[in-house]
């Protein structure tokens, strides 16, 4: 423990395994189907494409990640390269993306729980489904980050086994007609499917934000997140060789994995994807629930929200307010069942995170040259234990692809996200003004 009191619970394998729960999420359920109907048997391309930036954005992360020990994750590195106004914002936005995705996942669980019992769809059923998956999750993340991390591991490796299930067995089935090139994309078709994937790739920038409960999160982070990451590009890209070769109505399929299962695995397929889709959801939305109660409290220890956020309790030590308000806040979005973001509303965000730790990157690199040639504290110029080979090319390559896939968003969720962001402004705002009227109170007092 260092500052913050939380405890140092997260492990190097824990950490991988958290990255591999958020990264192999819910997306890889149902996305194969749209990117195949996006763009046909280049799907298979916008994976590699998609795998390549996220790889070569992900060296940005272990490099900037690991210059940091504290709680904040993206967060703490663009406020630290950037300045505070855009470190919050960058704080925000990666809070709402998180609620929004918990509320998203917790529908998805629903109705894939109604494969197995119909009433959970709907009524009160499905109204205390989702207000008992936010409750045991949320006493899992007050009672310590150890148990939340222990339901990780679980929740990973039985995610895992039917996943493993369907590509060992599926490789020995697929047609190779499936693989037929049909009429080449539009560059603008390709870049839209690259956009969509990033869901499936993305999440793992959440998990940093635990910083300050990781063990020698400055060795521990690189390695995590190249092994994790790694090894999700491997399982997506055969995923999808599965899905095209033996599911011939891939782009019109709702449930793709769980079809095409039946094609090989017979009647025992969909009901073995559909429970391993389950259990996906269900460590996912632990891992959310994880990063996202984390962030408030990160944001208010660096005095960017009420300071109560930054309460620990005594004998979890963990940030039981900031816990009980992202619940608070989830299940409010998670019952009414209508408030689900647009998927490129997510991605949206998630890109802008990525571009800004990847500016971070050649910033954080100067300040800590700097602060070594002077003797300055780590604190405010932090010293990393990993470097990226040509760091300064590949920070400004990923920059440049952000931006790219930035392009290709729509104007609506465009327009939502500068709403959110407008409303994240006005709340920073309303803080420094409240806190400065406290600090002239005291001034006064004095």
């Amino acid at each position: 423990m260092r500052g913050e009191g939380l405890s140092r619970e997260i492990r190097k394998w824990d950490l991988v395994a958290l990255l591999v729960n958020v990264t192999v999420g819910a997306g890889i359920f149902r996305l194969p189907s749209d990117v195949q109907k996006t763009v046909g048997t280049y799907s298979l391309a916008a994976f590699v494409v998609c795998g390549v930036i996220v790889g070569l954005i992900a060296f940005c992360f272990a490099e900037v990640g690991s210059r940091f020990s504290t709680t904040g994750g993206p967060y703490l590195y663009a406020k630290e390269a950037f300045g505070a106004p855009l470190g919050f914002m960058v704080g925000w936005l990666m809070w709402l993306t998180r609620l929004a995705g918990f509320a998203t996942l917790a529908q998805v669980f629903v109705a894939y729980l109604g494969y197995f019992w119909p009433p959970a769809e709907s009524g009160l059923t499905r109204v205390a489904i989702i207000t008992a998956l936010v409750v045991v999750l949320t006493v899992i993340n007050l009672i310590g980050v150890k148990q939340s991390t222990r339901v990780g591991d679980i929740f990973t490796v039985s995610k895992l086994i039917p996943l493993a299930l369907f590509v060992g067995v599926g490789l020995f089935f697929f047609n190779p007609a499936g693989f037929t090139l049909t009429a080449r994309p539009s560059l603008g078709s390709f870049s839209s499917a690259v956009l969509i994937l990033v869901y499936v790739f993305s999440g793992f920038e959440a998990v940093l934000v635990n910083s300050g409960e990781i063990r020698e999160p400055h060795r521990v982070i690189p390695f995590a997140l190249i092994v994790a990451l790694s090894a999700s590009v491997v399982l997506f890209l055969l995923i999808q060789v599965v899905c095209i070769g033996t599911l011939p109505q891939l782009a019109s399929s709702a449930r793709p994995l769980a079809e095409a299962s039946g094609s090989f695995l017979g009647a025992l397929g969909p009901p073995i994807i559909s429970a391993g889709a389950l259990v996906g959801i269900f460590g996912t939305l632990n891992v959310i629930m994880l990063a996202c109660s984390r962030l408030p409290f990160a944001m208010a220890v660096q005095g960017q929200l009420p300071v109560q956020l930054a309460s620990i309790h005594r004998r979890f030590r963990t940030p039981h307010v900031s816990i009980l308000v992202s619940a608070f806040a989830v299940l409010l979005l998670a019952l009414p069942g209508t408030f689900i973001y647009a998927l490129k509303f997510t991605v949206i965000t998630r890109v802008i995170v990525y571009a800004s730790t990847c500016a971070a990157l050649p910033i954080l690199r100067r300040q800590a040259r700097i602060a070594a040639s002077i003797h300055s504290s780590v604190e405010t110029a932090p010293q990393g234990s990993f470097e990226v080979p040509a760091g300064m090319v590949i920070s400004i390559i990923c920059v440049i692809l952000c931006l790219s896939l930035l392009a290709n968003s729509g104007w609506r969720e465009a327009r939502d996200v500068t709403i959110a962001a407008a409303i994240g402004l006005a709340i920073y705002t309303a803080n420094r003004f409240g806190q400065r009227n406290e600090d002239s109170d005291d001034a006064e007092a004095r």
